[in-house]
């Protein structure tokens, strides 16, 4: 007797819908099993460079060899929190470095950032005993994953930025504070520095009228860093990172290059670490002990800032700047304009006017092995009346220099198409 799959609750159908996160994921597998070449400009995966892999394999051997970190690594549950040695590690290295008070007490450990931002999200805003509370974006475009994560509808509230073109190709997005409302029923605001996906480096000005907004309101601020300082400082420009009681900071080990180990930091207040530790031992016991023992050493002695500072934030810039290039000459003499790279990995593209959705030209280009994503992803509450969102694409630059060219240069074509009205 066939059966046929239950129903599923709320909750199931809610988390299995197609979301920007899923098509994200979903093109990443896809460019991985395909038969044929793939010009994967799509996805969140990090560059693999060979200086930093050698020091990370170089650092694994050394667990292999040693019987009792080995068992510590694999052969026990961390507290909830995560890893005691690690968190005192983080803590003492942004105390050190920022002058920030801290203790182990105020960093707790997840699987990756998305796991805590799913658990932030609902800790603070959804439905609650004084009604409905909502999660501030200040700037839109931002990150397409943290659009789905909300167990109610209509987790977010999110601005329009205020549009500055400069110089020729680029343009760059600012806070619209003068537009900017928080509403009795935000929770907090959360903001991604660098942004995910532009590029986006919000200045040191506009992050301090964010916190004074924030601490005004009674609200925390999120800090989304997992591309910025101290780790793996993807930043091209000078930017102060902030931290207070009022702050929750998110910090990640994927951008290093260990996005499998999935391992999300979160620096705040005692009581938001205690609340994330309980969250966690109710939904997986406790976070892996992989990228704490992994990275735990080489950040107590200073290797991983240096690393960083050396190795991966040059290799980012010198790719960025290649990448740019590939684009003004793939692009000459059309309506396209490049949110100004500041940090991230990413390149956003405006192609003012576009005569088709971005959406369909996301598609062309798929059918032309060109993964990209599009701009209408990251746009939540816009609405179709704002023609901008859908006359952006995003595009990776983190794949070797002969899949990024090739596939600006494929977009070129299509991109000149569009405009001539090919269909």
């Amino acid at each position: 007797m066939t059966t046929k799959c239950p129903e599923f609750s709320t909750f199931g159908r809610r988390f299995t819908r197609r979301t920007g996160a899923l098509e994200l994921m979903a093109d990443l597998g896809e460019a991985l099993s395909a038969p044929g070449r793939i010009q994967m400009l799509g996805g969140g995966n990090p560059a693999r460079i060979p200086e930093a892999e050698a020091i990370y394999r170089a650092e694994l051997a050394g667990i292999a060899r040693d019987p009792e970190a080995f068992a510590r690594m694999a052969g026990s549950y961390a507290p909830p929190e995560g890893d005691l040695d690690f968190r005192a590690a983080v803590a003492k290295h942004l105390g050190t470095r920022y002058g920030w008070q801290l203790s182990e007490r105020n960093v707790a450990l997840t699987a990756g950032s998305q796991t805590a931002f799913f658990l932030l999200f609902n800790l603070l805003a959804g439905h609650g005993p004084h009604g409905p509370r909502r999660i501030l974006l200040p700037m839109m475009p931002e990150y397409v994953g943290y659009l789905d994560l909300g167990l109610d509808d209509d987790l977010f509230v999110a601005a329009r930025p205020a549009i500055e073109r400069q110089e020729p190709p680029f343009f760059k997005y600012r806070v619209d504070f003068g537009a900017l409302r928080v509403t009795g029923d935000v929770a907090a605001i959360c903001v991604s520095r660098p942004t995910n996906p532009t590029g986006n480096v919000l200045t040191d000005t506009e992050m301090r009228q964010l916190d004074s907004l924030a601490r005004g309101h009674g609200i925390p601020l999120i800090i989304d860093a997992a591309y910025g300082p101290p780790f793996p400082g993807i930043e091209f420009v000078d930017a102060t990172p902030i931290w207070n009681d009022n702050v929750i900071l998110c910090l990640s080990l994927s951008k290093l290059g260990l996005p499998g180990l999935r391992t999300g930091i979160v620096v705040a207040r005692q009581e938001i670490v205690e609340a994330l530790a309980a969250m966690t031992a109710v939904l997986s016991l406790s976070p892996n002990n992989a990228g704490a023992a992994l990275a735990g050493r080489l950040l107590a002695s200073g290797e991983l800032s240096a690393l960083s500072a050396a190795v991966i934030r040059p290799y980012y810039e010198s790719r960025m700047r290649e990448a740019v290039a590939c684009l003004g000459d793939s692009l000459a003499g059309t309506a396209f304009r490049i949110h100004r790279p500041e940090g991230a990995f990413f390149l956003w593209l405006w192609l003012e006017g576009l005569p088709m959705p971005s959406s369909q030209l996301y598609r062309r280009l798929k059918q032309r092995g060109v993964f990209v994503l599009s701009g209408h992803h990251f746009f939540p509450g816009a609405g179709a009346q704002w023609p901008h969102r859908d006359e952006c694409l995003r595009l990776s630059y983190a794949q070797q220099p002969e899949v990024v060219s090739e596939g600006i240069r494929i977009l070129g074509e299509e991109v000149r198409r569009a405009y001539a009205g090919g269909g």
